[in-house]
């Protein structure tokens, strides 16, 4: 699957609000690379109210990085998501122990 990596600290606008990717995480998991990208999500404009929250997006494990651009000039990797739960929560747990995010999300 194509992951389709943003430019970091650059603000990404919707309907509501913005979000910005802050940076990416390459964490080690069962001899595999997850990638992680962590960010900060910004409520303007939502009929009930606004606010910021951190975030996590977790694509999935790295099967090749950057390996192409796409057509607005931006790098591609591809990723496998991670389908397993058990998985899931243990790398839940690495990411809110070290970023002290609880809002994660997989691919």
């Amino acid at each position: 699957m194509d992951y389709v990596h943003l430019e970091i600290g650059e603000d990404v606008h919707g309907l509501a609000g913005y979000y910005t990717p802050l940076k990416e995480l390459r964490l080690p998991h069962n001899g595999k690379e997850v990638l992680c990208v962590i960010g900060m999500s910004n409520v303007e404009s939502a009929c009930c109210g606004g606010g910021a929250f951190g975030y996590a997006t977790v694509p999935g494990y790295v099967a090749s990085w950057k390996n192409s651009t796409n057509e607005s000039g931006l790098p591609v990797s591809q990723v496998e998501p991670i389908a397993d739960e058990t998985v899931k929560r243990e790398i839940a747990e690495a990411v809110r122990e070290t970023e002290h995010i609880f809002n994660i999300d997989f691919w």
